[in-house]
Order: C-alpha cells, then structure tokens, then sequence
C-alpha cells in the first residue's frame, strides 16, 4: 500500500531534522562560527512541533485512543523544547547549562526525536485509515503551511494544545521573529519551505508532473 501524503511528508519532515542535527552534534558546533548550525536545528525542530500541534493533534484527539496520544505527544515535545532550549543556553555560554555534557545532552535529544517520529508515524497512520485521501492531503497542507509560520524557539512552559495553544504559538511567533532580527539570528526559511514548493513531495501533494533533467550531451 503506497504511503499517504501525511505520511510521505512527515518522513521527509523528520529525516531534515535530523539532517539539521548532524552538524549540531559535534562539540566544535558551540564556536561562535558554527553556532547557525545548532540554531537551524533548533528552529525548524520548534517549528515543526508547535505546526504538529495546532494541526495534527486535533484530528489525533478525535481517535479511538486519541486523548492518551495526544497527552503522550505533548509530554515528549514538552521535554524535547526544554533539552533543546539547553543545547542552545550551553552553546551560547548561558551559565545555568555550562554544566550540562555535551555528550549526554545529545543522547538525550536523539532519544526523544525517536521517540518524537514514532508517535508521529502511529497517529499518522492511523489518520489515514479514518480520513479519507482528500482529507488527508488537505491536512498535510495545512501542517506544511503551519510550519512556515510557527514560532522559531521552544517553549515549554507556555500552552501547547486547544485553542489556547494555537493563540499562544502565534504570539510566540511574533516574539520569536522579533528577537531573531534584533540579534541578527539567521532561519532557514527556504529551506523549511522546500518540502511544500521544490520537493518530488510538492508534486505529490498537487499531482503537477516532475520537471525533466536536462539530456546529456
């Protein structure tokens, strides 16, 4: 059975976090040269979590066993925005986190990113067997364009659910875009958006044909 749209784009969402996280996990990532490596991480790691919010779990809440899911997924993402607010608060020499190992603060956050794509692809999956195709390819538009305007730094202690929650995202995005210019903090903003408007993923989502490499000489 052919994966569904969510799931393609939830895949790709998780292997570019990951891909972020790479350069981030070797120590010389704290020298200030190196340090928009951990901060693109970071970003679309926190924007990718307050999107699955806002999006996704409503539609989870309404699953058989969608209450205890949601309440699963909050708590790892809460305890995911606090590690990471950490790695960026000891790379960026924040003395409440110069104790922490670097080491082990990584095996912490690898830990729950796993744990992080796991309880993504069961609500995922389980979406699919309840929404029909259009359903779900509207839903994984609307977590992709949520994504694009999503808050760029972890919150944790702030709401993360219902409607309170959804507010609490975009004034956080507000706050987060303003503090990113004053100190000159760069995101990857094409590069967030290259799932929806550049991927082989795009053309899925809009049943547009793939463009055609050049011939060789």
């Amino acid at each position: 059975m052919a994966a569904s749209t969510l799931e393609m784009a939830l895949g790709y969402e998780h292997a570019r976090i990951r891909e972020l996280a790479e350069p981030a996990h070797h120590p010389a990532a704290a020298h200030p040269e190196r340090r928009h490596q951990t901060d693109w991480f970071y970003a679309i790691a926190a924007q990718h979590l307050a999107a699955a919010e806002d999006v996704l779990l409503p539609r989870v809440r309404e699953l058989p066993d969608g209450a205890a899911m949601v309440v699963r997924y909050v708590g790892n993402a809460k305890e995911l925005e606090r590690s990471l607010r950490f790695l960026k608060g000891r790379q960026y020499g924040d003395s409440r986190f110069l104790h922490l190992h670097h080491e082990d603060l990584w095996q912490h956050i690898d830990r729950l990113l796993t744990e992080h794509e796991a309880m993504e692809a069961s609500c995922s999956r389980q979406l699919c067997e309840h929404l029909d195709d259009s359903r779900v390819n509207a839903l994984t538009e609307d977590l992709l364009e949520a994504e694009e305007v999503a808050p760029t730094r972890a919150h944790p202690s702030s709401p993360h659910t219902g409607r309170v929650g959804r507010i609490a995202h975009r004034m956080w995005r507000m706050a987060d875009s303003a503090w990113d210019s004053a100190e000159g903090r760069v995101v990857p903003i094409k590069y967030h958006a290259h799932p929806k408007r550049d991927s082989a993923l795009s053309h899925y989502l809009y049943g547009t044909p793939m463009p055609r490499e050049e011939e060789p000489h």
